[in-house]
């Protein structure tokens, strides 16, 4: 896979494996009531020293009228990052339930989250808690975990970029000066289905599709390869290319995929997506 600041953006359970007495790796592990799981899962079984912090509970994504997804500012996000015991210094690895496309997402989601708060040691365990319990030899505790350790609020600097505002996305759709990827499925794409969250139905203006679940191997429970996710999204124009959803959750995978792994540049995501973007009936969206 691409290198990422020196990191690989996926590692498999047993680069994980050699490392758990590593001090300098911090283990998140963002199972929640999106996955079905949530703190009792994590109880139940985790990798040793993993702590527990839920992606949909804990502040990872914020709600602002409509938009349920958004980015939490700057200071909200250093309190969060602080909680866990994030520092600058520290390899996070981000551990997902594992037996979804949307489990996967999440972890695309955090890992998106820290690397926008400035913190480029960051990967996602690949398959994610159920690929770490493939292998019986691998160990697991339960029980509620050792304490946090918290640190300083962590001195979040945002990196250009890698976030698109509603006012960014509407400049691209005026001078079609980027890809707007919708990464949904087809029906919502056409407006055929509607988001709770989104106030109409459709796409934005000028959009191409690129169902996120195209990327993910459903019998493996994990990303596809490398080659295979070349040639899926190697039709793309050699543009800034946007990617949205509903909420900013599913099209954390297109934004990991073109970005981390095929390593992409001008690659954002449009946290808002179109719940945020619905909200003002001034903002056209197309349907068909």
């Amino acid at each position: 896979m691409q290198q990422s600041s020196a990191v690989e953006p996926l590692v498999a359970p047993e680069w994980l494996a050699e490392r758990l007495a590593d001090p300098g790796l911090l283990i998140l592990d963002i199972r929640s009531v999106v996955d079905g799981g949530a703190r009792a899962a994590y109880e139940a079984a985790h990798v040793p020293g993993a702590i527990h912090t839920d992606y949909a509970k804990d502040g990872w994504r914020v709600t602002k009228g409509m938009a349920t997804g958004l980015l939490p500012e700057p200071a909200a996000l250093a309190d969060l990052l602080g909680k866990v015991g994030l520092t600058p210094d520290r390899h996070a690895v981000i551990v997902c339930a594992g037996t979804s496309l949307g489990d996967f997402s999440a972890a695309a989601r955090v890992y998106w989250t820290l690397k926008i708060a400035g913190h480029a040691r960051t990967s996602i365990l690949a398959g994610g808690m159920a690929a770490w319990q493939r292998d019986p030899a691998r160990k697991v505790e339960s029980g509620p975990g050792g304490a946090v350790a918290p640190a300083p609020p962590y001195p979040v600097r945002l990196v250009p970029g890698l976030r698109a505002d509603a006012g960014v996305v509407a400049d691209a759709v005026a001078r079609h000066s980027a890809v707007l990827l919708d990464s949904r499925a087809t029906n919502f794409f056409e407006g055929r289905a509607k988001s709770p969250q989104a106030m109409r139905a459709g796409r934005l203006p000028g959009a191409v599709q690129l169902d996120h679940a195209v990327a993910f191997d459903g019998q493996a429970l994990a990303l596809k390869s490398k080659a295979e996710l070349a040639q899926l999204f190697g039709a793309l124009p050699a543009q800034p290319v946007i990617n949205y959803c509903n909420t900013g959750h599913q099209a954390a995978t297109n934004w990991f995929v073109l970005s981390e792994v095929l390593g992409r540049p001008g690659i954002s995501l449009y946290d808002g997506s179109m719940s945020e973007w619905t909200e003002d009936p001034k903002r056209a969206v197309e349907v068909g």
